[in-house]
Formats: C-alpha cells, sequence, structure tokens
C-alpha cells in the first residue's frame, strides 16, 4: 500500500476516535441538554450517528491537512527572497473629483 494512501487512513481513523470523543463530551456534560433530546426521542441513537459521523468528516481532514503540511521541510538554501526591510513611507495623493454646481 503507498505511504500517502496509509496515511490518509491512518488519519481518517484517528479523526473519527477524536470524534467520538468529542461527542462522547457533548452527551456527557449534556451541551444544549443534548442528552436530554437524544435520550428521549426513539430516533436519538441515529441523530448521535450523525453527529459522530459528521464530526468524524471534519476531524479526519483536519488531521490529514495537519499531518501533509507537517511533512514539508524547511528550506535552508537561502531561495526565500532578500531580506530587506520595506520602505513605508506614505504620502498623501491628492485625487481630483468633478462635481455639479446647484441642485
Amino acid at each position: 500500500m503507498p505511504k500517502l494512501i496509509r496515511l490518509y487512513i491512518t488519519q481518517v481513523i484517528f479523526g473519527f476516535a477524536i470524534a467520538a470523543v468529542f461527542v462522547g463530551a457533548l452527551l456527557y456534560w449534556n451541551v444544549a441538554n443534548l442528552w436530554h433530546l437524544v435520550s428521549n426521542d426513539p430516533a436519538g441513537i441515529l441523530a448521535v450517528g450523525v453527529l459522530w459521523f459528521a464530526n468524524g468528516i471534519v476531524f479526519s481532514g483536519v488531521q490529514f491537512a495537519i499531518a501533509i503540511m507537517r511533512m514539508a521541510g524547511r528550506d535552508e538554501d537561502g531561495s526565500g527572497g532578500k531580506r530587506e526591510p520595506i520602505a513605508l513611507t506614505l504620502k498623501p495623493v491628492p485625487i481630483p473629483v468633478e462635481t455639479k454646481r446647484g441642485r
């Protein structure tokens, strides 16, 4: 299996695990009375599943993005451009504006 695919699968698993902890914390601390809504509704388990799945997609994407960005190496060859300070002298420029006289 290619290394990038293996990295993606591991980050997706890790993202869904974080989502499970997040949804569990939401239910445990009863945020927005969520535990009461889920436990007293016949479709409550479906709502928890959808919440976990949607958060899992988001957290997986974030995990993968962080992993990819951390793979970048530092540029040590000095090809990052000149390190000269930028001149910050600002001067107002007059702009001619035509106005109509009288109403």
